[in-house]
């Protein structure tokens, strides 16, 4: 048993990485940290006693995030996503793709997606 998250560059991001190392600290689980983004994640807020593993998919791929993260889903025992989301009008939902609308809609194990607001990042 182990819980996701999908880090991006964003504030998003940090908030989902918050909320991905509480929900893996009181499920007592392991963490698998999935980075999105061009840069290193910012590790300093998991605890020591926290078990995680980071999929870096820098340089490795240019497929869709979304389609990035449900690959990494199948390939690792998950059992709950945590995403960071933002507001989005109805016309944006309407022009722009949204990887977070892919992977609730899409993903296999339950999601959980946190806002900004929802928790500390």
């Amino acid at each position: 048993m182990s819980v996701m998250v999908a880090v991006s560059d964003s504030p998003e991001g940090a908030v989902a990485l918050a909320a991905g190392v509480a929900e893996a600290d009181q499920l007592d689980t392991d963490l698998i940290i999935v980075n999105l983004s061009l840069t290193e994640v910012d590790t300093s807020l998991v605890p020591a006693t926290l078990n995680f593993k980071i999929v870096d998919r820098k340089g490795r791929d240019d497929r869709d995030p979304a389609d990035a993260v449900l690959d990494e889903i199948r390939d690792h025992a998950v059992d709950r996503l945590v995403i960071g989301i933002k507001r989005r009008s109805p016309v944006g939902k309407a022009f722009l793709g949204s990887i977070s609308q892919r992977l609730l809609l899409d993903s296999p194990v339950p999601v959980v997606a946190v806002k900004l607001g929802m928790r500390d990042a």
